[in-house]
C-alpha cells in the first residue's frame, strides 16, 4: 500500500510539472506569441543571433519542442535558412537546460506567491496580461511540482527494490540511456525527465556516472517528439528536426563512454552534488552547441541528401477538393486552409521586400513577382470554389463564413498588388540609385515594416480562431499604425524644413513607402471587421454624430 501511495505521489507530481509547462507555453504564446515568432523569423541573420533567438524563444515557451516545430515551419516557408535553423535548435537545447537549472535553484518556496501574482494578472481584462498571468501560474505550478517530487522520492531512499534496479542500470549504461530517453519521449519534455532525475539523485542512490547517462538519455528522448510531429510536413521541415536528433544522438554517443569521468569532474566543481543532473544537462548542451555550430552547413547538406525534395507540384490550390462541396462545413475548412496559404505567400513577399530595404540587396525581391502571380491565381480559385459552394443552399452561419473567407482572400490579393506595384519599385529605386534615408527615417520605416509583418501574422490567427479579444486588439493596432504614419510624416516634414540632405533626396521615397504600408495595414485589419460586426461593435461611419 505504501509503495502505491509513493507511485501516485510521484506520477501526480510529474503530471503537475507537465501541466505547469503547458500553461507557461500557452500563456507566453498568448502574451508574446507574435513577437516571439517575429524574433525567431527575423533574428537568424548570423550564427550568434540564431543561437540567441532559439535560446530566448525556448526560455519563454518552456519547450524546445515548440521552438523546433516553429523553426521548421519557418524553414518550410523559406523564412529561415536551413543552416541557421540547426543553430537555432542548438540555442533551444541550451534554453531548456537553463530552464531546468533555474527550476532546480531551490526557490520552490516562491510558488504560492508566483501563483497568486499570476491569478491577479489572469483576472485582468487585456489578453496580453491574461497570457502573462497564465504563464506565471504555470511557473508557480512547476516550482510546486519540484517540491512535491522531492517529497515523493523521499521514501525511495530505503527501497531495496529500487536500489537493486538502480544497480542493474549502473552496470548497463546503454539500457539506462534508452530508458531515460523513453521517459523524455513519453512526456514530450526533456525538462520533465531531467527534473525527475534530479529528484531521484537527491535520494543518494544514483552514482555520478549513472546520473550523467540518464541526463544524456533525456536529451536524446527530447529530440524525438519534434521529429514525430513533422513527419507529415514538407521535406524542408523534416530536415530541421531530424538534423537536431542526429546532432543529439552523435553527442550522446561520444559522451556515453566519458560519463564516469564527466560525473567525477562535475562532482569536483563547487556547484553542489545535489544539482549534478541540471549541471550535467547544461554542460552537455553548451559543449554540444560549441562543437556542432561550425558543422551546421555540412549538416544541412547531409539532411538534403537524407531527405530529398519531393517532386515539384503545380502551384495551384492544394485543398480545394470539388468532392467536398456537398459538405459545406468541410469545404469551408478547406477554403480556410487554402486562404491561410495565401497569407503565408504574402508574408514571404513582405519579408523579402523588408530584407531588401534593410540590406540593400535586390536579390531578396527577385521572387516577389512570381509569388504575387501565385497569390492572384489562388485568390481567383478560392472565389470560384466558394461561389460553387454558395449554390448548395448554405445556412446563414456558413454563408457568412464564406463571405468572410472571400473578403480576406481579396484583401490579401490587394496587399500583394501593393507590394509588387508599390513597395517593390520603391525599394528597387532606393537600392538601384544608392539612396540613403536619414537615420530617423530609416528607423521609422523599418519599425513599420516589422509591425506590418506582425500584424499579418496576428490576422492569420484571427482568421482561423475568430477570437474576439484578438479582433479588438487588431482594431487598436489600426489606430496605432495611423498614429505612426502621421507621426513619421510630421517628423519627415520637420527634417525637410531643417534642410537635411538625406531627407531632401528621399522625400518622395519615404512618403510613398509610408503610404503603402499604411494601406497594407488597412487591408490586414479588415479581417477583424466581420467578428466585431457580429458583436455590434462596428459602426458604418467613423464620423462623430452631430451635437444636438
Amino acid at each position: 500500500m505504501a509503495s502505491t501511495i509513493v507511485m501516485i505521489n510521484l506520477f501526480g507530481a510529474i503530471a503537475l510539472l507537465l501541466f505547469g509547462l503547458a500553461q507557461v507555453k500557452e500563456g507566453t504564446s498568448r502574451a508574446f506569441g507574435a513577437r516571439l515568432r517575429t524574433g525567431l523569423a527575423t533574428g537568424t541573420r548570423n550564427g550568434l543571433r540564431s543561437f540567441a533567438s532559439g535560446f530566448v524563444a525556448t526560455i519563454a515557451l518552456q519547450s524546445s519542442t515548440a521552438t523546433a516545430l516553429m523553426t521548421s515551419s519557418f524553414v518550410e516557408r523559406q523564412l529561415i535558412e536551413p543552416r541557421m535553423a540547426q543553430i537555432v535548435l542548438l540555442g533551444a537545447n541550451v534554453g531548456t537546460a537553463v530552464t531546468a537549472w533555474i527550476v532546480a535553484a531551490g526557490i520552490d518556496w516562491l510558488s504560492p506567491l508566483v501563483i497568486l501574482v499570476g491569478i491577479v494578472h489572469y483576472k485582468a481584462g487585456s489578453s496580453s496580461r491574461q497570457g502573462g498571468g497564465l504563464g506565471l501560474i504555470g511557473i508557480g505550478l512547476m516550482l510546486l511540482s519540484l517540491h512535491l517530487l522531492g517529497n515523493a522520492t523521499e521514501p525511495m531512499r530505503q527501497s531495496p527494490a529500487l536500489a537493486a534496479f538502480i544497480g542493474l542500470l549502473d552496470n548497463a549504461w546503454p539500457v539506462a540511456l534508452l530508458l531515460s530517453a523513453a521517459v523524455a519521449f513519453i512526456s514530450s519534455s526533456s525538462l520533465a525527465a531531467v527534473v525527475l532525475i534530479l529528484s531521484l539523485s537527491s535520494t543518494g542512490i544514483l552514482s555520478m556516472g549513472l546520473i550523467v547517462v540518464l541526463v544524456l538519455g533525456a536529451n536524446l528522448g527530447g529530440a524525438i517528439p519534434p521529429v514525430i510531429a513533422s513527419l507529415r510536413a514538407a521535406p524542408s521541415a523534416k530536415r530541421v528536426t531530424l538534423g537536431n536528433l542526429i546532432v543529439r544522438a552523435v553527442g550522446c554517443a561520444i559522451a556515453l563512454p566519458l560519463a564516469g569521468w564527466s560525473g567525477g569532474l562535475l562532482a569536483m566543481l563547487p556547484l553542489g552534488p545535489m544539482r549534478l543532473p541540471v549541471d550535467a544537462h547544461l554542460g552537455f548542451n553548451l559543449i554540444l552547441a560549441c562543437l556542432a555550430s561550425p558543422f551546421s552547413h555540412p549538416l544541412s547538406m547531409l539532411m538534403f541528401r537524407l531527405v530529398p525534395d519531393e517532386p515539384v507540384a503545380d502551384k495551384g490550390p492544394k485543398y480545394l477538393d470539388q468532392r467536398e462541396l456537398s459538405t459545406p462545413v468541410i469545404a469551408l475548412a478547406s477554403a480556410t486552409r487554402e486562404t491561410l496559404g495565401v497569407g503565408d505567400l504574402i508574408e514571404r513577399m513582405l519579408i523579402r521586400v523588408s530584407d531588401a530595404f534593410e540590406r540593400n540587396d535586390l536579390a531578396k525581391i527577385a521572387e516577389v513577382v512570381g509569388l504575387e502571380q501565385e497569390v492572384d491565381n489562388l485568390q481567383r480559385e478560392i472565389k470560384i470554389y466558394l461561389s460553387k459552394l454558395g449554390g448548395q443552399g448554405l445556412t446563414q452561419d456558413n454563408a457568412n463564413r464564406s463571405i468572410a473567407i472571400i473578403d480576406y482572400a481579396i484583401n490579401l490579393e490587394h496587399i500583394g498588388d501593393i507590394v509588387e506595384k508599390g513597395l517593390m519599385p520603391q525599394v528597387a529605386k532606393k537600392v538601384g540609385q544608392g539612396l540613403k534615408l536619414s537615420d530617423d527615417g530609416y528607423e521609422e520605416l523599418t519599425m513599420l515594416f516589422h509591425l506590418t509583418i506582425d500584424n499579418l501574422r496576428m490576422a492569420q490567427t484571427i482568421f482561423v480562431t475568430r477570437d474576439f479579444n484578438l479582433a479588438k486588439q487588431m482594431m487598436e493596432v489600426k489606430v496605432e499604425v495611423r498614429r505612426m504614419e502621421k507621426r513619421s510624416s510630421g517628423r519627415h516634414l520637420e527634417r525637410l524644413r531643417d534642410g537635411r540632405v538625406e531627407s531632401l533626396q528621399t522625400s518622395s521615397l519615404h512618403l510613398d513607402i509610408l503610404r503603402d504600408l499604411k494601406r497594407i495595414n488597412a487591408h490586414i485589419v479588415s479581417v477583424a471587421h466581420p467578428i466585431l460586426d457580429e458583436s455590434g461593435l462596428l459602426v458604418e461611419s467613423r464620423l462623430r454624430p452631430e451635437l444636438e
